[in-house]
């Protein structure tokens, strides 16, 4: 069996990042827009650094205007992560890209995500949907987006996160909007310990009380949180790929994500934003093997972790243990 058969979980990932580039050009190109600046000369996206991958993702949002344009966009990502594998992708969806956090317009959007989510089941993938606030945009839009996350929690929107740029603000300014959502049932998350140090996630698990980290690496730098994580079993969402391909790590070899789990950490494994990283799950799980000689022994064990993590209903749950449970008979 090759990497590409084995069925995979995915736990961090971006719907907008997720665009192939040539579906936001010629999206663009069909409403007249001039994005050709977010390209470089392959048709590739170009940035430099963290900054400025942040405007590119942004305006490689510009095409997408309306809930049949996510329909689409939702179909040709599932195609794609169902091709590497994945049965399982919780995705990040941000009501800021998708009607401008007017309540009635994200149920529009939502509700022609869900459809093409539920299309896709016939690929063998399941989505479930994060409603993610993006931290640089500030607090108040943060409460517009948990008001529109608490009003269409349910079994697709079963999660609430946050993500941009992790030194824009603090933490405890987003705390009103992660309370929002965990009354709301919502299960939480946040991108924290990437560009931040160790520090910037304990205020995540201090002030929002998060049961999983988006990336999270840098803990492996305070020996003491490593601990603390290892002990009270909260999950990180690696993403090796993006880490390596952004500079937070000069090579695969030199990510921290087997160190972390040699030392009882649960993690995961995911791709963010693939197109951007020139990367899927089958190349996580390649260059994972490489670097590490992790076999599917240990792939398996990482998908049992992402399983019990994953912010599904039980049933749920149960099909994709079928799924996982019918590659190893």
């Amino acid at each position: 069996m090759s990497f590409r058969d084995l069925p995979k979980i995915e736990l961090h990932h971006h719907l907008e990042g997720a665009a192939p580039p040539a579906l936001v050009r010629d999206m663009a190109r069909a409403k007249g827009l001039d994005i050709s600046g977010i390209f470089d000369a392959k048709g590739a996206y170009d940035y430099r650094d963290f900054l400025q991958f942040l405007d590119v993702y942004e305006e490689a949002t510009k095409p997408f205007k309306s809930p049949d344009d996510y329909a689409l966009l939702t179909a040709i990502v599932l195609g794609e992560a169902a091709e590497a594998g994945v049965v399982y992708l919780e995705s990040f969806l941000s009501p800021d890209f998708c009607g401008g956090r007017d309540p009635v317009a994200w149920r529009e959007y939502l509700q022609a995500m869900v459809e093409a989510a539920n299309a896709a089941e016939a690929l063998g993938i399941t989505m479930n949907g994060i409603v993610t606030a993006i931290r640089h945009f500030g607090p108040e839009a943060a409460r517009e987006t948990a008001a529109c996350a608490r009003e269409t929690a349910g079994d697709f929107i079963t999660g609430f996160g946050l993500a941009g740029d992790e030194n824009a603000g603090h933490p405890a300014d987003f705390a009103y909007a992660f309370d929002m959502a965990r009354e709301a049932g919502l299960r939480l998350t946040a991108h924290a310990g990437e560009w931040g140090g160790p520090q910037s996630i304990r205020d995540a698990l201090t002030h929002l009380k998060v049961e999983r980290i988006g990336h999270g690496v840098r803990a492996i730098e305070d020996p003491a949180l490593v601990r603390e994580l290892a002990d009270t079993g909260v999950v990180l969402e690696v993403c090796p790929g993006s880490n390596v391909a952004l500079g937070v790590y000069p090579s695969w070899a030199e990510h921290p994500i087997a160190r972390l789990r040699e030392a009882g950490v649960k993690v995961t494994v995911s791709t963010d934003d693939p197109p951007f990283f020139h990367t899927d799950m089958v190349r996580e799980y390649d260059e994972l093997a490489s670097a590490f000689g992790w076999v599917e022994a240990d792939f398996a064990a990482l998908n049992r972790v992402a399983l019990d993590a994953a912010f599904c209903n039980d049933f749920t749950r149960a099909r994709i243990a079928d799924r996982l449970e019918g590659a190893d008979a």
